[in-house]
């Protein structure tokens, strides 16, 4: 993956996602919990309709769906390059 592509993942989904609290919570807990509505209602302490609503708004904002397997795979890819270009850049 060449620089540019990374950068282009990691604003269309980690920096997109940075600016709602709630829906980059969510859509870290979904990614992790093998996507299962309710594990994620439960570790976020939310009925799993906030879940679904929430879903379909990570969707609507980054244009990936998380309840797709090739779009939850990019939201995965892109909040973890995220996760690693901001490490380096605070090191």
């Amino acid at each position: 993956m060449t620089p540019d592509a990374v950068a282009a993942l990691v604003e269309a989904t980690h920096l997109l996602l940075l600016n709602d609290a709630a829906l980059y919570d969510t859509a870290t807990t979904y990614l992790e919990r093998t996507p299962s509505l309710e594990a994620t209602a439960r570790a976020l302490f939310i009925h799993p309709n906030t879940v679904r609503y929430r879903l379909r708004r990570i969707a609507d904002v980054t244009g990936y769906s998380p309840t797709d397997a090739r779009g939850a795979f990019t939201l995965r890819i892109g909040l973890t390059l995220g996760r690693l270009v901001i490490d380096d850049l605070g090191t």
